[in-house]
């Protein structure tokens, strides 16, 4: 591995610089997919580190989905590209793209359901804004369209329990814009997040030269005890859904986090992703309205309206705010003012929570026939879990990569976890197709995977 150069002598540790220099390898395609990796045995000896060093940097790459670990075989790269469409709280995940069949059983996370489209409402509120010349001849306010963000202050409490006036409030076209400000305003070059991070927000803090730093997790979500004892003061979470859990943060874990920011002056990044839509219980309110003043709020409408209107938004405390107003001008407006207007009409006519009560009615029916197929179509030696506000199942089979690529082979759209979750969204699949989509998958299994 011609490519690793480690340095003894720097504060960076060892394990961190290898598991660096391969991650670079990879994205640049230095190693491409498949390329079988040196063993733990056989890397040590020729690096001149110990076998912990190497074990460190291969468990980290394999968490992160770089790798891919077969038993008795050893580790292989698993993708030689970052994923750019995955989603907030994803794993790298594996996507195929090259001549692959025409899709039939779309179980991918990037879309929604036509039936999920409020559209013809959306069109005249559109066009409403259009008939209005006047309003969209200038490139707006740089923080956001006013109309939009005194809609968004009461939404926003109406719904998740934030509080927040409109001039807290900051639009962009998508998280990563208002992450990349938010770096400039964050009082520590470190964030803190859980072991199976967030790819477009790591990529947002990388550019903008904020150190991500991993925290243990466990069935709760990132360890407080940990962040306790570590120097670190902004923590970045989803307590509405922790990445990877089936439920959403419990109350004495919450409690402890706002605890934790209150006792070290620390600040909490929320990242609400589609926080109102949980429909087996009522939606878990959001961390902000119970310590808002060290509470960094964000939420979008992917899920919600138009994957295709990326419209975010981010909600500051007071003491950023402050350090925000001076340059609040520098800044050029990243998301659409036609859209901000007409969603801001949406929102105050009582269309979006209107449309949000039907999606709620649509996910429950879709998440119930999917796990209801699965359970009687895979049987229960096939293990599966909803992820509520992620709108998917993951199913826990061997070999997750493989059994992806056997299924987009088929006309299957489906992505893999780590190497033995497979993950089926049912956000884009039309509930009637459902049944068959999971029949058909069942089908590459017992044909590929000898699933009885």
């Amino acid at each position: 591995m011609p490519f690793v150069t480690l340095h003894p002598e720097s504060k960076t540790p060892l394990y961190q610089q290898l598991y660096q220099a391969i991650r670079e390898a990879i994205e640049s395609g230095t190693l491409p997919s498949g390329t079988k990796m040196p063993s733990i045995r056989r890397l040590p000896e020729e690096l001149g580190v110990s076998r912990t060093t190497v074990e460190a940097a291969y468990q980290q790459l394999c968490v992160e989905g770089y790798l891919k670990s077969r038993p008795q075989r050893g580790y292989f790269v698993a993708s030689a590209r970052l994923q750019e469409n995955a989603g907030p709280h994803e794993l790298q995940v594996h996507h195929l793209t090259a001549r692959m069949p025409p899709v039939k059983y779309d179980f991918g996370t990037d879309r929604i359901d036509i039936e999920a489209a409020d559209i013809t409402i959306w069109k005249r509120h559109i066009r409403d804004v259009l008939n209005r010349p006047d309003s969209i001849v200038s490139y707006g306010d740089p923080q956001g369209e006013p109309a939009l963000r005194e809609a968004l202050s009461s939404y926003t409490y109406r719904a998740r329990g934030v509080h927040a006036a409109p001039e807290q409030i900051i639009i962009g076209a998508g998280i990563q814009p208002l992450l990349t400000i938010l770096c400039g305003l964050l009082p520590q070059k470190q964030v803190a997040m859980d072991s199976l991070g967030f790819p477009q927000a790591e990529r947002a803090f990388a550019d903008c030269g904020v150190e991500v730093i991993r925290m243990p997790s466990d069935a709760e979500g990132l360890s407080v005890e940990s962040l306790e004892k570590s120097r670190v003061r902004q923590v970045l979470v989803s307590p509405s859904a922790p990445a990877g859990q089936t439920t959403a943060m419990p109350p004495s874990r919450r409690f402890a986090l706002l605890r934790w920011a209150r006792e070290k002056n620390g600040l909490i990044l929320e990242d609400d992703y589609n926080g109102e839509l949980r429909y087996t219980a009522r939606p878990i309110p959001a961390l902000q309205g119970s310590g808002q003043e060290h509470t960094v709020y964000l939420g979008s409408f992917s899920k919600l309206l138009l994957p295709s209107v990326r419209i975010s938004y981010m909600v500051l405390p007071e003491s950023l705010l402050e350090r925000y107003a001076p340059r609040a001008r520098s800044y050029n407006q990243t998301a659409s003012k036609i859209e901000q207007l007409a969603l801001a009409d949406y929102i105050k006519e009582g269309q979006l929570e209107r449309h949000l009560r039907r999606l709620r009615k649509l996910y429950h029916m879709k998440s119930q026939t999917m796990l209801h197929c699965i359970r009687s179509t895979l049987g229960a030696q096939v293990p599966a879990a909803l992820l509520e506000t992620a709108l998917t199942v993951v199913i826990r089979t061997p070999d997750a990569y493989q059994l992806a690529e056997d299924a987009a082979q088929n006309g299957i759209r489906a992505s893999a976890i780590g190497d033995d979750l497979l993950r089926l969204g049912f956000a884009g699949i039309p509930l009637a197709r459902i049944p068959a989509g999971i029949e058909a998958l069942y089908q590459v299994m017992s044909r590929c995977h000898g699933t009885p």
